[in-house]
């Protein structure tokens, strides 16, 4: 299993994108946190550090459906450049893991 992590700017973009995700199958579950604070230097090498307001979509999911993942993203992201990367989750309650996996390979 991994995680995915997504930054959106806003709840109503990270809804869209998970709902997305769900509806092909590339992931069994999402989470959004709503209203969190970035802060990052933007432009690129401008040295400004730019403060705004984002989401974050968590996709559980498993590592062969990364590169589709990232590929759905990237085609409805409003973003020029999305934050996208996962996480290996090493420890996964059994049961919830086989559950995750029959929803993704149905």
């Amino acid at each position: 299993m991994i995680l995915v992590y997504i930054t959106c700017k806003d709840k109503s973009e990270a809804k869209k994108i998970g709902e997305s995700l769900m509806a092909k199958r590339l992931c069994a579950c999402i989470n959004i946190l709503p209203n969190t604070k970035a802060l990052a230097f933007w432009p690129p090498k401008s040295g400004k550090i730019e403060i705004s307001n984002e989401a974050i979509l968590l996709v559980k999911t498993i590592e062969k459906k990364y590169k589709e993942i990232e590929k759905e993203v990237l085609r409805i992201h409003s973003y020029e450049l999305p934050c996208i990367f996962s996480l290996k989750v090493d420890c996964v309650y059994g049961k919830y893991k086989k559950w995750l996996k029959g929803e993704i390979d149905k």
